[in-house]
């Protein structure tokens, strides 16, 4: 009997259920007290939603329809069917955007994201959550109603999205040019510069920043606005100028938007535009970080079984030391890079109702975490997937392969949201204007104490010491080693964690990652000889 899917000859982590085999991934939400059985998701994202978004990255990417075969403007976005059904089944089958707002679970939607793994299909899911955050939170009750559409908890089906990027400003939204006015009823948008906006052709409606006429200056003078796809005649209310080529992210339709006097209406307060903005944010750079997490995760799978079946030189490539050392190089950045964002993750779920502008400390120590994990995770799919390409040699050049597909996918993910230099700039905010590293030393100081670790107690010494030198630095000299002491604090919180994971459920497993974790990325030294018997252990990830 053949395999049961052509496509299984393709890859060697299709067909496996990839919430069962992650046991990192339980462990973790363990530690969280999160009680979560996606493991219908996980056989889901294992089988037919891998095979999807091969497909449509190598053969069936969206299509702009700019004109109706009856000579209308219509600038819809034609997708894949199979696209639409799996996009379709996340929401109504899954429960993908609904945890957050019906069981106040964010835990479970961001797990669900990382069995994703598509940056373009989570992406369609991500941007549809947060025009429900938004309308959730700061909607009045006409905008509010749509919320229940946009997370799949009516019968017919909404998609949002967020477009905030300019041409002439990119990450600095204070250079947004799209003008909002009054006209009495709603307020009218003009501008054509939207220039990475994600979801054209497929979003109901979308979330816009603008600034309104006569509003000062920079990121503090935005308001947000939402901008329904059709007008209150039932004609187009913006267009869509081209689709995007992409060298990844295919499953979303990304063009260019114009506003031509088009509808759209206040959300919350005009002035607290750009705090809504930042908040809104967070959630996609948690989303990005466990995306960048799942790709990572799709890439080891690969890599692990793929090396249990390939020979070389008369034995398995698992057999192989430097296999090994590479397979275990990979698991413990993943294993570090998941426990720091579940942990941004746990102070966002804490936080998440504060409003503007008189936000909580710990709302404040969120952003911290999330600035770093947003960053740290990117850095982890772009290596651990070129590291997966690596393993497989030629083969993982190769388009046919989905190995490569990973690789192009995971470069996306230091960029979008925010490069790696805006999410230290960010960072440097959070500890100059608000504080918030020392709500986290705190909170390490505690975890230290329970776990009363030597390697933990080093590590916290170690943070300490990198903010201090952080503080003492003039203003040219935070900013220029700013991402050093990102990574540093990053790769340290990671350390205590996965001590503190290890000892709290007594998984000698993550004590042993802790240690390593701490040589390699700490000390910058090589891993111990005292690992190399438990290497075969260590890298197992479908067992115990």
């Amino acid at each position: 009997m053949g395999k049961d899917n052509p496509f299984s000859y393709l890859s060697n982590a299709y067909g496996k259920n990839h919430f069962d085999v992650d046991k990192p991934l339980q462990r973790i939400l363990d530690y969280f007290n999160v009680k979560a059985d996606l493991s219908k998701l996980g056989d889901f994202a294992g089988r037919e939603l891998y095979e999807i978004a091969d497909h449509v990255d190598k053969r069936a990417r969206p299509i702009h329809i700019m004109w109706s075969v009856n000579g209308k403007r219509v600038d819809e976005v034609w997708l894949d069917p199979s696209l639409r059904w799996a996009i379709n089944r996340l929401i109504k089958d899954f429960d993908v955007n609904k945890f957050p707002y019906k069981e106040g679970n964010w835990h479970k939607h961001f797990a669900s994201i990382y069995l994703i793994s598509d940056p373009g299909i989570a992406c369609i899911l991500t941007i549809t959550n947060q025009t429900a955050y938004a309308l959730y939170k700061y909607g009045g009750d006409e905008l509010k109603k749509y919320v229940s559409y946009l997370i799949g908890d009516a019968d017919e089906l909404l998609f949002g999205a967020t477009w905030f990027t300019e041409v002439q400003g990119g990450s600095d939204l204070g250079a947004n040019m799209v003008e909002a006015e009054f006209n009495g009823k709603y307020w009218v948008l003009n501008g054509n510069t939207k220039y990475f906006a994600s979801g054209v052709g497929l979003a109901d409606l979308a979330l816009v920043s603008a600034r309104p006429r006569g509003s000062k200056s920079g990121a503090k003078g935005l308001a947000l606005f939402l901008v329904p796809k059709e007008n209150s005649s039932g004609e187009r209310n913006f267009l869509i100028r081209r689709l995007k080529r992409k060298s990844g992210t295919n499953s979303v339709p990304t063009g260019e938007v114009e506003f031509n006097n088009s509808e759209s209406y206040l959300i919350g307060e005009k002035e607290y535009g750009i705090y809504y903005i930042t908040e809104d944010l967070m959630v996609s750079r948690l989303a990005n970080a466990v995306g960048a997490l799942g790709i990572a995760r799709k890439a080891f799978l690969e890599s692990y079984y793929y090396s249990q079946l390939r020979k070389a030189f008369g034995k398995t490539l698992i057999e192989h030391p430097l296999i090994q050392k590479d397979l275990l190089e990979m698991e413990i950045m993943i294993d570090g890079g998941m426990i720091l964002t579940f942990k941004a993750i746990e102070e966002f779920q804490r936080s998440w109702k504060a409003v503007p502008p008189y936000y909580s400390e710990e709302y404040h120590y969120a952003r911290l975490l999330t600035h770093i994990s947003k960053y740290i995770t990117a850095e982890i799919a772009s290596y651990v997937s070129r590291m997966a390409m690596e393993i497989h040699g030629g083969i993982g050049f190769l388009e046919e392969f989905p190995i490569e597909r990973l690789h192009r996918e995971a470069l996306i993910t230091p960029i979008w949201e925010g490069t790696g230099n805006i999410q230290a700039l960010e960072m440097l905010e959070t500890i100059l204007k608000k504080e918030a590293h020392k709500q986290l030393l705190k909170d390490l100081e505690r975890i230290v104490y329970e776990t009363r670790d030597e390697t933990a107690s080093k590590t916290l010494e170690y943070i300490k010491d990198k903010f201090t030198a952080l503080i003492s630095f003039k203003e040219y000299e935070m900013q220029f080693y700013s991402k050093d002491i990102l990574t540093n604090v990053g790769h340290g919180i990671s350390v205590i964690l996965l001590s503190h994971i290890g000892h709290k459920l007594g998984i000698e497993r993550f004590i042993d990652i802790s240690k390593i974790y701490y040589e390699k990325f700490i000390m910058g030294k090589e891993i111990s000889r005292d690992y190399i018997p438990e290497i075969p252990k260590l890298i197992a990830i479908d067992e115990g």
